[in-house]
């Protein structure tokens, strides 16, 4: 495959000046919740590789509980300052699971983590949130509910800082996914603190300055949503983004760089790709590039650009898009289509 370096450097600094405040703080919603829908229920577990009590939301199909089906599931990660409730409860995805009517949904949470096993972690925490999902969630779920536990049933998509955890994991774990998503993914983000960390400027997710009236407003949102998370000692924004580091050096950060790690992978055993993004989202000139990136490598992949910006307007449409070609990729691995 020809390099993704061909591609950077037209695009590196404008990366940088975003990345220099957190990706999501400015754009990301923290929406209310909404009344829980049918099928949903929340379950809590304990992950030792994080060591704490955390929790995800199901969506089981119509009839789960009078079959003895075994059903594909596709992991929802959200975005940066959202949560396990936003998916199912506030973006629409549940309607769209129950309505293919034989799709077990799961949404997790991993806080403002980027879903990547700290470098560096501090104030005693434990943040392999890699292994969270990959150790320890995925895993629990096969265990627990009637699942097609192999590659074939089993698809990983997410939003924003979601999109990009989603291909880091999914192109770092080939084996375990059918098919990997993005909807309005961060997905340079590894490659710019990779870069900064290369030039000696390490990239952080230092806090968001405010004004006065915005931080009220800011502190009654989050206080208003840490009770519906409850989550003890994870359920605030200051509790949920991890005290540490998630890359000291660029090598780090590039072990996490799906433009990188695409490489490691060879074409026979990469899974189905997903791509989307709004035409007004600043996102798209990289979802535009990796898509640009797979086409000269003849990867095939499905991609999908529509008029929107990075909010939750745009990702209530784009689920159900999303949600239904992942559904149909798993289905007809599974032999489930003629």
């Amino acid at each position: 495959m020809v390099s993704s370096k061909q591609f950077v450097h037209a695009t590196i600094l404008l990366l940088l000046l975003l990345q220099a405040a957190p990706l999501g703080a400015a754009e990301v919603e923290l929406p209310e919740p909404a009344p829980i829908p049918q099928g949903l229920q929340t379950i809590e577990f304990f992950s030792p590789s994080v060591g704490r009590e955390m929790k995800f939301d199901i969506v089981l199909p119509q009839g789960y509980d009078s079959s003895e089906e075994r059903y594909p599931v596709l992991y929802l990660l959200h975005g940066y300052m959202q949560n396990y409730t936003v998916w199912g409860r506030n973006l629409g995805a549940a309607f769209y699971a129950r309505n293919v009517e034989d799709l077990i949904l799961v949404l997790p949470d991993g806080g403002n983590s980027w879903f990547v096993n700290y470098a560096r972690s501090d104030d005693g925490q434990l943040n392999n949130w890699e292994d969270y999902i990959i150790r320890d969630l995925i895993p629990y779920v096969d265990a627990n509910f009637r699942t097609e536990a192999r590659r074939e049933g089993r698809a990983i998509s997410g939003l924003s800082m979601g999109g990009f955890g989603a291909f880091a994991l999914g192109l770092r774990h080939p084996h375990l996914f059918e098919s990997i998503g993005s909807t309005s993914g961060a997905l340079a983000f590894a490659r710019t603190n990779a870069v900064g960390l290369a030039a000696g400027i390490p990239v952080t997710q230092g806090n968001v300055p405010r004004s006065a009236e915005d931080q009220l407003r800011f502190e009654e949102v989050d206080g208003f949503i840490a009770e519906v998370i409850d989550i003890p000692g994870f359920s605030t924004q200051a509790e949920r983004t991890p005290a540490g580091a998630p890359f000291e050096t660029a090598a780090q950060a590039e072990a996490y760089d799906p433009f990188e790690i695409i490489y490691n992978v060879p074409k026979s055993q990469l899974p189905h790709i997903y791509i989307d993004s709004g035409t007004e989202d600043g996102l798209i000139t990289v979802a535009r590039e990796l898509a640009q990136l797979l086409m000269l490598n003849n990867v095939p992949f499905d991609y999908m650009q529509s008029r929107g910006s990075h909010n939750s307007e745009y990702w209530r449409r784009s689920i159900g898009h999303m949600l239904n070609i992942q559904y149909e990729v798993m289905q007809r691995a599974l032999g489930n289509r003629p």
